[in-house]
């Protein structure tokens, strides 16, 4: 175990970790448009918390960089032209905590999802008196709305029937489901492969897009338009709003089942990347 811990392991994980309760929590945007019938403006603020997420996963990647390069400078500094088996398995073990922590920070951002509902409409209305967003951020650091904010963490009770499944496409769910399966092995798997094959590693870290070009599609295609027909929907009054919440409700479970099929999927993913990449460096050109 003392092998698979490092700085790097813990930096990588705790930032997945965020960037995938920061992901769950802008699920809250959707219901905060209906809410306040300002669907334009609380789609520009999701827009703002999912791309405050990608900063996130900026800084973990060269963590998950220097995890990878570790075994693969050693295997070349030995002159060997693959990694050790017992590095394989530190690797693989550090790969899998990774995305592991993903799936404990959908739980987390499932839990603050009460929080971030309230951060929304109140940002909301902030942006409307102020016409600023950087001003309306400014607002989260009044001790009043942070205390607000953390009441909305109270347990409460919730029951199964007041999220009926039947309300919510089930092509949706399943695409959810596969989109988070194969956005959380995305580039993972490509630092994965990167120590699968040592001559094209280089390669290797630059086609994540090749997992990752799965979930986009199925988010383009599905899951985004769908989801906003039901928001749209919802506010014309042709949908109640605990349709909405049902969504939400859904989306946020078949994401942290798509991420625990991921594990199923990461090694798969990085042999198949490692193939492209390895086919790709000794084409004849």
């Amino acid at each position: 175990m003392s092998g698979v811990l490092a700085g790097n392991l813990i930096l990588a994980a705790s930032l997945n970790f965020l960037t995938q309760a920061i992901q769950i929590g802008a699920y809250a945007a959707r219901y905060a448009g209906v809410t306040t019938g300002r669907i334009a403006t609380a789609i520009s603020l999701f827009s703002l918390l999912v791309t405050a997420s990608r900063l996130a996963s900026l800084f973990m990647t060269p963590a998950l960089g220097a995890l990878a390069d570790r075994p693969a400078n050693l295997a070349v500094a030995a002159h060997q032209t693959s990694i050790s088996p017992e590095a394989l398995h530190v690797f693989d073990a550090q790969a899998r905590i990774i995305v592991g922590a993903g799936s404990a920070g959908i739980l987390l951002g499932a839990v603050l999802l009460p929080m971030f509902l309230v951060m929304f409409v109140r940002g909301i209305g902030a942006f409307e008196r102020l016409g600023s967003v950087p001003h309306a951020l400014t607002r989260l650091f009044d001790p009043r709305v942070a205390v607000s904010l953390v009441r909305e963490l109270r347990p409460r009770r919730l029951r199964l029937s007041d999220f009926p499944i039947s309300v919510v496409p089930r092509k949706l769910l399943i695409a959810n489901t596969i989109l988070f399966a194969f956005y959380a092995v995305g580039v993972v798997s490509s630092y994965y492969a990167s120590v699968l094959v040592l001559d094209a590693r280089t390669t290797a870290t630059g086609l994540s897009g090749l997992v990752n070009g799965v979930g986009t599609v199925l988010f383009s295609l599905f899951i985004d338009p769908t989801t906003a027909f039901i928001v749209d929907q919802t506010v014309r009054g042709e949908r109640p709003k605990r349709d909405v919440t049902a969504m939400i409700f859904w989306l946020i479970v078949t994401a942290f089942i798509g991420t625990l099929l991921a594990q199923l999927i990461l090694f798969p993913a990085a042999e198949y990347i490692a193939a492209v990449a390895n086919a790709w460096v000794h084409w004849k050109h």
